[in-house]
């Protein structure tokens, strides 16, 4: 099949993927990668950094790529995200801001502020306002911003500190510490539309909406990810699937479980991906409940991913994920961004299959 990056055969077995053909990214940050969002607009590739800095990346049609800016914060940049119309870059982090960088002037403003460190961004178009920008934080709050003023266009208190956020049409979903889930349309933007645990018992990494905006996914540290949806009356179709453990060879009834740290959504198929701390990536159909594709081991935790506006590029950054506490953090471990080219069926829905 022909692809972004060239040529690229498929295996021989059907769900075993191919990471061969993976491309790195130039010049990568220097600390690990937190986020990775692509423009919603043209193939650039913005990259939140431990090392302070967010990143932008043009990817080329032959899958190489070349650095286009970069900005910087005082600490830690956690989480980064682009403006509907691709124009502005939004990140936010340990320095309890979030800057937003325009594209066509390279400069770049404080927007926000929280009494926290801010841990997820995202930004929406909302009616007669625009472009807002939302974040969520330790501080136990949501807050949306109209870019045009100093002050908090609303805050949302919720119930713990937020762990990690994701916006698609009018839904937010917002997953914080103890496992909640809080699900705000943002038609109705100052209320939680509904409050819910999440059915997986340990702590919540990872909430990503679906591309119809009709349900999330939710990843724990378990191994484990959950899919929900948002009306009630769809909740029979809810079910949750361990991923992201593996056997120990020497005592077969022994799974080492791994942390499940990011999903992405395919934005044509609908279909989605996990990867972990396992240093794996999955693709998966849940309307059939059925994985696509499995891929080999990068060699290292697979820390943040994210499908390009048309599917055909799937980046993941591979870095020190924080699982295993301090002490693994090595100077020597790897820290890079991989593209990795869709191509064929790899993201495709099984045939046959019923669409909700």
């Amino acid at each position: 099949m022909s692809s972004l990056f060239g040529s690229s055969s498929s295996p021989s077995n059907p769900t075993q993927g191919d990471i061969s053909k993976d491309v790195a990214v130039a010049q990568p940050p220097s600390d690990s990668v937190s986020d990775l969002a692509f423009s919603p607009q043209a193939d650039y590739l913005a990259v939140a950094s431990w090392d302070k800095a967010t990143r932008i990346y043009e990817i080329k049609a032959d899958g190489s790529t070349e650095g286009k800016a970069s900005y910087n914060h005082e600490n830690a940049v956690l989480s980064c995200a682009w403006s509907p119309d691709g124009a502005q870059v939004v990140s936010a982090g340990a320095d309890k801001v979030a800057r937003m960088f325009d594209v066509a002037s390279g400069q770049s403003q404080v927007v926000a502020q929280h009494d926290d460190t801010i841990r997820c961004v995202a930004m929406f178009t909302a009616p007669s306002v625009g472009n807002m920008v939302v974040t969520g934080s330790w501080d136990k709050t949501i807050k949306y911003w109209d870019i045009r003023q100093q002050t908090p266009a609303a805050t949302v208190s919720v119930q713990e500190r937020v762990y990690s956020m994701s916006v698609k049409e009018k839904l937010l979903a917002v997953a914080t510490a103890d496992r909640y889930i809080n699900i705000i349309d943002l038609s109705n933007p100052q209320t939680v539309f509904k409050r819910v645990q999440s059915p997986l018992k340990w702590q919540t990494r990872v909430v990503s909406c679906f591309t119809d905006a009709t349900g999330f996914a939710i990843g724990s540290i378990e191994g484990r990810c959950a899919i929900q949806y948002v009306q009630d009356k769809d909740a029979s179709s809810n079910f949750s699937f361990k991923c992201h453990r593996a056997t120990d060879p020497t005592q077969r009834d022994v799974s080492k479980v791994y942390s499940v740290n990011a999903i992405s959504f395919h934005p044509v198929h609908g279909t989605f991906s996990t990867a972990g701390s396992d240093g794996t990536f999955h693709f998966w159909d849940k309307d059939a409940k059925h994985r696509l594709k499995g891929y080999p081991e990068v060699g290292g935790s697979i820390s943040a991913t994210a499908f390009n506006r048309n599917g055909n590029i799937f980046a993941y950054g591979i870095s020190y994920d924080w699982s295993k506490g301090y002490s693994e953090n090595k100077p020597n471990y790897p820290c890079k961004i991989m593209l990795h080219p869709v191509s064929g069926d790899e993201c495709k829905p099984r045939p046959g299959t019923k669409k909700r």
